[in-house]
């Protein structure tokens, strides 16, 4: 007993000496313990323990989450000085046991910056997600938005719920698949379910904390049961991807046997080539094929999703902000057709929702860094190979960037806001640092220009056709500030932050029935 307790105060003793002697240097910090560092401070929801721990210790803060340092950034200025000043340094991305696993080594999302990054984005930005291909599946987007809304209205004939949140994982898996391999997820013989699985299991997974990627010596050991977790998704999604690639290849080898020439290429279609190109800037693997698809699937489908639920679930809480965006969609829609994409320049108010949405729910709330060297900011030594985590969820939420900052008001982003003028020329391609929804500079989503295409039109065709009767979770007890708040707000952990539950509702036409029958004949 005496041998334990003389080691336990050797062990606080050296963590104190070692906070000490940093002091000077790191960014303020809560005192550590043993072994473990930081990581008790922590809760489910990181960026929520983040801005908590940051509210009592400075808007910069250093952290020892076991081995692992970290600094949390949650101002605009700091973010601006680390993620555009310091962009160099911070230009790479964290890994972890599942990542490294799941994405084959090879992901472009998680890939330091380098040729292999660079070579990706370029061809990411002019071929896979440029003006060519976006508008070669505009008539696919409008096709799959109008199943979408089939589904709804084929149940509120018969005045049926519908699993809002699985509906619109559908709708985002489908036009992703149909960008990367010209089919949708369901004409995938049942595997779509399986798809559509792998790609919230992916997120959840990749925002978990596991003990093996923080303690080093517990690499090696599986407390928690992730690597069997890992090996399962891993398998399910490479032997799905396997059998799609399979297939392509030996489609392609009869075409050219047969001499037939697709002049429309998909995703799958524009890396193969790349692959079997000896003359490519960086020779590709399958693996590095499967990885991007990967990339695409998780970064398409669920963040899209997430936005819209949130979006749909804030307009009905606040039905005043519901009933204005009805207003503007009718006036430049009308109720004799269907909101399409041509529609969204003249819908400011559904634009300033999405941007609300975004600021109060961002459906990645951090931007996730990594420093290749050691820099200076504000007098402070951050290390080399230190984690920066920019609490956008936080800064979003601060009452020193965002009057009202609690309150779900898209008015603050429209140009007539005299009272707000700061916040109203505020946009979202990364050159305001307390608004990143896309984050910014060279790792900026190179999926902006489809997402925002794809968002304002989903969601006003959404609330232009039906009401939304809420059907809650049995058991679930709201923490309700008003009588208006009839869904709970509260955030699922992860790599990207749902709600909680799932939005299950009763949908109820508004417009008439010659307008919504073509649409269920699809």
């Amino acid at each position: 007993m005496i041998i334990e307790l003389s080691l336990f105060a050797i062990l606080l003793f050296l963590a104190f000496f070692t906070r000490k002697q940093w002091h000077h240097q790191l960014p303020p910090s809560p005192m550590a313990l043993p072994i473990i560092g930081h990581l008790h401070l922590l809760g489910p929801l990181i960026h929520h323990s983040f801005r908590d721990i940051s509210s009592r210790y400075g808007p910069l803060i250093y952290l020892r989450l076991g081995s692992v340092s970290v600094v949390v950034a949650s101002t605009p200025e700091l973010a601006k000085e680390l993620l555009k000043t310091h962009e160099l340094t911070f230009s790479s991305r964290k890994h972890s046991i599942a990542i490294d696993r799941l994405t084959y080594n090879s992901s472009f999302a998680f890939a330091s910056y380098g040729p292999y990054w660079k070579f990706i984005k370029k061809i990411s930005t002019f071929e896979l997600l440029g003006n060519r291909m976006l508008n070669q599946f505009l008539p696919i987007r409008k096709q799959e938005l109008h199943h979408f809304l089939g589904v709804f209205y084929s149940k509120s004939k018969v005045g049926e719920s519908v699993n809002i949140t699985q509906e619109l994982i559908k709708l985002s898996n489908n036009i992703i698949s149909q960008m990367m391999l010209s089919m949708r997820s369901s004409d995938t013989n049942g595997e779509s379910e399986i798809a559509r699985t792998v790609v919230r299991e992916v997120t959840q997974i990749f925002g978990e904390f596991n003990v093996s990627d923080f303690i080093w010596f517990c690499k090696n050991i599986d407390f928690q049961g992730f690597r069997k977790r890992i090996e399962d998704i891993y398998n399910k999604y490479d032997g799905l991807l396997e059998k799609l690639i399979t297939s392509r290849e030996q489609l392609r080898k009869k075409n050219r046997s047969n001499e037939v020439v697709h002049e429309a290429k998909d995703f799958l279609d524009i890396m193969l080539d790349v692959m079997e190109d000896k003359n490519a800037e960086i020779r590709l693997t399958r693996n590095h094929i499967k990885a991007l698809f990967l990339d695409f699937f998780t970064a398409a489908t669920d963040t899209t999703a997430i936005t819209i639920e949130w979006a749909l679930a804030e307009l009905i809480n606040q039905p005043k902000v519901l009933e204005i965006a009805r207003e503007e969609i009718n006036k430049v829609v009308g109720n004799g057709r269907i909101a399409q994409e041509s529609d969204n320049p003249n819908l400011p108010y559904i634009q300033a929702i999405l941007k609300e949405t975004f600021r109060l729910h961002p459906p990645i709330p951090m931007v996730a860094r990594k420093s290749i060297q050691d820099c200076k900011i504000n007098g402070y030594t951050i290390p080399a190979n230190t984690l920066l985590f920019v609490n956008m969820w936080s800064i979003g939420r601060d009452p020193k960037y965002w009057k009202n900052p609690s309150l779900f008001q898209p008015e603050r982003f429209l140009k007539s806001n005299i009272e707000d003028d700061l916040s109203s020329s505020i946009d979202i391609r990364g050159q305001h640092f307390q608004f990143l929804p896309f984050g910014t500079g060279r790792r900026s989503c190179p999926g902006i220009s489809l997402a925002m295409q794809s968002l304002p039109t989903t969601l006003a065709a959404m609330i232009q056709c039906f009401d939304w009767k809420v059907v809650n979770p049995p058991g679930v007890e709201l923490n309700i500030g008003d009588h208006h708040h009839v869904l709970d707000m509260t955030e699922r952990p992860g790599l990207t932050a749902p709600r909680i539950h799932d939005l299950v509702c009763i949908p109820v036409p508004r417009l008439p029935s010659d307008v919504l029958d073509p649409v269920c004949a699809n």
